[in-house]
């Protein structure tokens, strides 16, 4: 004799085909729905992070430029003080004479590259504000998005 339970175990009589079909569409639906919202989500962050590395890259080389030009300024003011201290050195009458301009030489080029190195570091200091300034502003706009998320 058999068990009423256990043919009914077996039995796909309560299994409703069109129900379960209704239920995957929906299911893949909303995967889909998520699928394009997170590749929306994914392309504009690769596009400022495209733009950001563009503004860095440019900033960067505009910086270099910057400080290219400061170094070599900074070279023709010493090559002309050098100059200029060589032809003084070629009228010197005494040993009094030499040392005292020696001297000035020594002073002046002393105050001129305390100033050079000022320029330098200031140039350097905005330089490396510039460069850092996109990464930093995504960095930001990143940190804020996933705090409201």
């Amino acid at each position: 004799m058999a068990n009423p339970k256990t043919a009914d175990v077996f039995s796909f009589s309560s299994f409703d085909a069109s129900k379960f079909s209704d239920s995957f569409r929906d299911f893949a639906e909303k995967g889909a729905a998520q699928s394009k919202e997170a590749y929306a989500k994914m392309k504009a962050a690769a596009e400022d992070a495209s733009k950001t590395v563009e503004a860095t890259l440019q900033s960067a080389q505009n910086g270099g430029v910057e400080l290219g030009l400061k170094a070599v300024e900074a070279l023709r003011t010493n090559a002309e003080l050098s100059l200029s201290h060589m032809e003084a050195l070629l009228t010197v009458k005494s040993v009094s004479e030499f040392v005292e301009l020696q001297t000035a030489f020594i002073r002046k080029q002393a105050e001129v590259t305390v100033e050079q190195a000022k320029a330098m570091q200031d140039a350097a200091r905005k330089v490396a504000e510039t460069v850092t300034k996109p990464g930093k502003e995504a960095a930001e706009k990143a940190m804020s998005g996933l705090k409201v998320s």
